[in-house]
């Protein structure tokens, strides 16, 4: 898959969790720059649906978030773009 960010993507592990059309999940976050991440999950969600998301901090607070499924990579996840 070809790197379509502009902005600079950081490699981090992150607890997350999200609400999307077809329930609510737990995840992790693995990739993340100003315009989007991607995340690690078993829900299934579907390029253009809109999300509710948060993301822990290393502090222990949440950062809540919405963004819009970029593309999917089913059982493994997708990339958000906030």
């Amino acid at each position: 898959m070809s790197d379509r960010r502009k902005e600079e993507r950081l490699e981090v592990c992150l607890d997350a969790v999200w609400d999307g059309k077809s329930g609510n999940y737990i995840a992790r976050v693995t990739d993340l720059s100003e315009g989007g991440c991607y995340v690690d999950t078993l829900g299934d969600a579907h390029v253009g649906e809109i999300l509710s998301f948060k993301i822990q901090t290393p502090t222990g607070e949440w950062l809540e978030l919405t963004g819009e499924v970029a593309h999917e990579t089913p059982p493994l996840g997708f990339g958000l773009r906030f």
